[in-house]
């Protein structure tokens, strides 16, 4: 294919990410792996604070005060890793495998332009967030959705980075569904799409990473909760439902801002 001068500033990245590697990127296998090798990926820093805070007294100084007590063991992270891959290979992987059979992709030729890529990912993280805010603020008032399935991802009053998303097998399915389509409705390129996962598993693991890091990205945005806010949500469960955002929660009136 013949690229003009006016193509997109995007489009060498496309084509390297394109070439030989057409089937793989329509593999029905790929949202799940990609979803779970992001999310162990990006939890690998926060593992390595919670060993320096054994040591390092400034580590442990950006622990959240709240009662969040001192960094969880790696014991406790290796069962909460050994959980997740199950989950992800006996609920997620054939669920999602499944739908991404039917939605029967495509990959254009041409990527996108940067504006076009920050466009689709910002309207993804809007939608995704307003999604979740529903389904979380019925997962709580719902006495059997929470007591059956949500009440599981509460067992961690105190979170930590890998427990984003150690939750009950099908609210965990159905959080990936949530992401998988928003970007389908947003009309998302594939580039934005994989954009918008990345950021999507950061935010959450950062939510949940239980440190007031001085360079967290709410303290540039302060349109962000980060992990104060949802921190706040796992120790009082009626405040803080949005995952990200905290329009939301002002709007209806259940937003908790840091003590």
């Amino acid at each position: 294919m013949t690229i003009d001068h006016e193509a997109p500033l995007l489009q060498g990245l496309w084509e390297s990410v394109r070439s030989g590697q057409e089937e793989m990127l329509l593999s029905p296998y790929l949202p799940a792996s990609y979803a779970f090798l992001m999310h162990v990926l990006l939890c690998a820093p926060f593992l390595a604070l919670d060993a320096l805070g054994t040591v390092s007294q400034r580590v442990r100084s950006w622990r959240i005060a709240a009662g969040s007590g001192p960094p969880p063991p790696l014991r406790r992270w290796w069962d909460c890793f050994w959980r997740l891959l199950y989950r992800y290979l006996t609920a997620v992987l054939p669920a999602t495998a499944l739908l991404h059979t039917v939605r029967s992709p495509a990959l254009p030729q041409l990527a996108p332009s940067c504006w076009q890529l920050f466009v689709e990912v910002l309207a993804c993280l809007l939608l995704f967030d307003t999604l979740f805010f529903m389904w979380h603020v019925f997962m709580h008032r719902v006495p059997w959705l929470y007591h059956n399935g949500h009440r599981l991802h509460h067992q961690h009053r105190t979170p930590f980075a890998l427990a984003a998303q150690d939750s009950d097998p099908l609210e965990l399915l159905s959080l990936l569904l949530l992401a998988l389509s928003s970007a389908w409705v947003v009309g998302c390129h594939p580039l934005s799409e994989a954009v918008f996962h990345l950021c999507n598993s950061w935010l959450a693991v950062e939510d949940h990473c239980g440190y007031e890091l001085p360079w967290a990205l709410h303290r540039l945005l302060p349109c962000l909760g980060g992990a104060p806010y949802h921190q706040a949500h796992h120790t009082l469960q009626k405040v803080n439902f949005a995952p990200y955002f905290i329009h939301w929660d002002v709007l209806f009136g259940t937003y908790r801002g840091p003590a």
